[in-house]
């Protein structure tokens, strides 16, 4: 037997067991994570359905399958796991923040806004641990999948707490060489007649705001490609496939080199969407959580 294998009393280390083998999705994934051997991975999960007399995995021989009562308990030993780090970084955040902070950004935003400003902060924090996770799906804060999340748009009502760190404006673009080879588009109405890629969650019905003397009005638009990051659509506008509706920010450098001209800008409704940092709040908030919050109010 591994010397790292559990005891039956060992409920931490049992709950931390249960959250590599739901993230890995196989007992030889999650003991490789852990130092274990498969079997002493198994047998931690049979000790825990046993004492809770339910079943929280569903076995095969080609995966595993979390039941009902396992996506509840994973939510809580998550909830457990993050709570006592916390609770034990609040001791040793006397000093110096320290630790691991994990931290969840969309992929365009992410890379191009968040990454390029982490060395600043390793610099000026060298004790903590930054753990990045780009990815456009929303990760859940307060079950303690991340300790930091970037949200755009609006918040849902939740027990987070949030920062606000700008706005993202919205921008319609094309490259030179489709508008030389299909036309530009004078007003809203003209871009019936183009390629308008668009994103592909969140609209069951694409459309997109302007602003004219009669007041605001959505326009539906068509396209062959949509895509679920503006870096994405941003890329393809730029290759001449079509127009794309996008954050500034993911278009900028292509705006500033001219590969990308800005359309019917004495339309824009003011479109734009708040940026936040969300966070799990209160007392016991880690000081790594608040210098690096603060830090990103700093320098977005």
């Amino acid at each position: 037997m591994n010397a790292k294998a559990l005891s039956p009393n060992d409920r931490t280390r049992a709950l931390e067991v249960f959250v590599a083998v739901a993230s890995e999705g196989s007992f030889s994934a999650a003991g490789r994570r852990l130092g274990l051997t498969p079997s002493a991975v198994s047998r931690t999960v049979d000790r825990i359905e046993a004492r809770l007399h339910v079943r929280l995995l569903l076995r095969s021989t080609r995966a595993l399958a979390i039941t009902a009562e396992g996506h509840a308990y994973l939510q809580a030993a998550r909830r457990i796991l993050t709570d006592l780090d916390e609770a034990e970084q609040a001791i040793a955040d006397l000093g110096a923040p320290q630790g691991r902070l994990r931290v969840s950004a969309s992929l365009s935003h992410g890379r191009l806004c968040v990454v390029p400003l982490l060395g600043e902060f390793n610099a000026r924090y060298p004790e903590i641990l930054v753990d990045i996770n780009l990815t456009d799906t929303v990760v859940d804060i307060a079950a303690g999948e991340a300790d930091v999340g970037i949200r755009f748009g609006l918040l849902p009502d939740s027990s987070l707490n949030a920062r606000r760190l700008g706005d993202n404006r919205r921008v319609i673009v094309a490259s030179p060489t489709y508008l030389a080879r299909y036309g530009t588009p004078r007003v809203p109405e003209d871009l019936h007649a183009h390629n308008c890629l668009n994103f592909n969650f969140r609209r069951a019905e694409p459309t997109w705001p302007f602003r004219n003397a009669e007041g605001d009005q959505t326009l539906s638009v068509r396209g062959t490609i949509e895509a679920n990051n503006g870096e994405t659509l941003g890329q393809l506008a730029s290759a001449g496939v079509g127009i794309a509706r996008v954050g500034a920010f993911s278009v900028a450098a292509e705006i500033a080199a001219g590969t990308l001209i800005p359309l019917l800008e004495a339309y824009n409704p003011g479109d734009v969407e708040e940026i936040h940092a969300v966070f799990v709040g209160g007392t016991h908030m880690p000081l790594r959580v608040r210098v690096f919050v603060d830090f990103l109010i700093e320098r977005l």
